[in-house]
Formats: structure tokens, sequence, C-alpha cells
């Protein structure tokens, strides 16, 4: 947290260095085109191209607009790289099935249990569990830096503070199932497994106002009754992992410890308590390993 306090001091001006940003960024792009009356359209105006090409024009602009102000927060926040911007959303999301030896009998329907979602870009996904720390400086530090990532959520662990993960909501973090108690679902009844998942559901679209399409049970192991039980209570598909983050290193699932497009980032809500570190010092670790290797971040939701 030293590191994060001196270099929020050493940048006091940070409204005024995003503004200047802004401001070249907004020059260098040219002014926006008048708008006409004429229901059949108008020609564009000059230097600005209509239809498709005009739209991913502006597009392209928006994201330069979107680096230049990530680059002076990944300075603010100590990051060793500025993280590089997604490529656009897919307008059709990938079919996604069941990594083979991941599969167990839970009905023709069940969700798909994967570690990695089937793209060819060089992106992967952020996912954070359970909820323990409650650490402002994260809200700071992704909204600045605009990391997107999912959330993971265990009732006793969120419930000392559930206006917390509202701010995270409120920044546009979609909030996900990880049941009531963190308990290891294989060993529990049918009754008792529908308890945590579907109760935690419940909890959750009341708490938050939406019911979670996607669930990850703890410690990622699940069982035939999992299944049936998350696809009753509207569960769409169950993201594992590839690989998992901390402070002072990555652990991986795959034998070359390496990234693959389209892998899923596990870490969790922890802080110096249980790490050798705090939850900024994972993301400036976890953010090195992705951009040294010429990965971006995506939003999981836009693709599952």
């Amino acid at each position: 947290m030293q590191l994060v306090r001196q270099n929020e001091n050493k940048h006091g001006n940070w409204g005024r260095m995003v503004l200047a940003v802004l401001m070249v960024a907004a020059i260098g792009s040219g002014c926006a085109s008048e708008s006409s009356d004429d229901p059949g359209g108008s020609p564009a105006a000059p230097g600005r191209q209509a239809g498709p090409a005009g739209a991913l024009s502006a597009y392209v602009e928006k994201v330069k607009r979107a680096q230049a102000v990530r680059a002076v927060a990944a300075k603010k926040w100590g990051l060793a790289k500025t993280p590089l911007a997604a490529p656009r959303p897919p307008a059709v999301k990938p079919k996604i099935a069941t990594r083979k030896g991941f599969e167990v009998d839970g009905g023709e329907s069940s969700p798909p249990v994967f570690t990695t979602v089937p793209v060819k870009e060089k992106i992967v996904f952020l996912t954070i569990d359970d909820g323990a720390e409650k650490d402002p400086a994260l809200l700071r530090m992704m909204s600045d830096l605009q990391i997107p990532y999912s959330a993971f959520l265990t009732d006793y662990l969120i419930s000392s503070n559930y206006g917390y993960f509202k701010q995270m909501q409120d920044r546009g973090v979609s909030l996900h199932n990880h049941t009531l108690n963190h308990r290891y679902l294989r060993g529990l009844s049918y009754a008792q497994q529908k308890h945590e998942i579907c109760d935690q559901q419940t909890k959750l679209e009341k708490r938050y106002g939406k019911r979670p399409p996607l669930f990850r049970p703890p410690y990622g192991s699940y069982n035939e009754d999992t299944l049936r039980i998350a696809r009753s209570c509207g569960i769409k598909a169950i993201p594992l992992w590839a690989a998992e983050a901390f402070p002072d290193r990555m652990e991986w699932r795959e034998r070359d410890r390496d990234l693959h497009p389209g892998d899923i980032i596990l870490t969790h809500f922890r802080g110096h308590k249980d790490w050798k570190g705090s939850m900024p010092d994972m993301i400036r670790r976890v953010m090195k390993t992705v951009t040294d290797k010429g990965y971006a971040v995506a939003k999981l939701e836009d693709y599952v």
C-alpha cells in the first residue's frame, strides 16, 4: 500500500492530467460533424466518413483516447507498462463446450464447464473470487485503468459490506455466484448443494437486482448434482480457470506455463493478511504478465 500512496501523492494533479490528455486526444480526432434535420441524412462533414467506415473510424478514435488516459493511470498506479486495449467485442458470442476431461453427466443441457473461451484474438479474462478483502484502492485502480473483470461472490464473506460490491457493480463489474458458504460441493447432498447454489442466486438477485448467469464452484469441484442444480436455478455457464494470479507469482494449469487466447485468470479478494502484498500489488503482477506476453484483458460477459 505504501507504493500506492507514494504514487497517488506523486500524481496529485491526476484530474488535471487526465483532462489535458482528453483535450489533446479530442483535438487530434477533429471536430464532430454537424447534425442535420434531413431525415434522409446528409453528406458527412469534411474529414469524416459515413456508414460502416465512419463507425469504425470513430471506434478507433475512442480507443486511442481511452489508451491515452490509461497510460496516465498506469503511471499513477505503478504499472510497468500501459495495458493493451482489447478488440471490439464480437457481434455473436462464441459457442462454448465443456472442456475435454471435465465432463460429468449432468444432463443434455448442462451448463458448459471450461477454462478457456474459444477465441483467436490475444485476449484473456480476469475473474476475482469470494469477497474476503474489500480494498477501496482496488475499485479506484480498476476504474482508473479501465480493466474489465468479473466477481464471483460468496455470501458469508461479502455480507459484512454488501455496499462495497454495489460500488463495484456501479462501475460496470458483473457479479456472479460462488455459493453461500464456500463449501466443498461434492461432499454435500443434493439438497445441501441446492441451498448453496440456488439460495445464493436468490440473494444476489435481491441484493443487486440481477440473477447471475455464471457460477464458479468453490475449489473448482463439482459433480452431476452440481450441474443439474445450477441449470435449474438459471446458471448458463461454469467458467473455471487456466491460470491463477498472486501478488508475487502466477500459477498455471497448463504444462507449458503460458497464456493462451481466451484463457480465464483466477484471483481472489485477498490482502496482506493472506498474501505477500495487496490487491493493487496483485493487479500489477497479473497485468505485467499479461501485457508482456502481448495480451489484453477483455470482458468475460461479452464472450460468454
